[in-house]
């Protein structure tokens, strides 16, 4: 995979991971919602560039 394809998915996850990281925190008021997020973010980021 080319540097390029791996900056374009990490712009992509990168915006859903700082913005719904404050909404997932401002709905349950704890970081750990948070954490979860970002942990099935991250799965979801890593599944979709391994299947490029």
């Amino acid at each position: 995979m080319d540097l390029s394809r791996k900056l374009g998915i990490l712009i992509f996850c990168g915006i859903p991971a700082i913005i719904g990281g404050g909404i997932v925190y401002a709905v349950f008021g704890s970081y750990a919602p948070v954490i979860v997020y970002e942990i099935i973010l991250l799965l979801v980021a890593a599944a979709f560039a391994a299947k490029a």
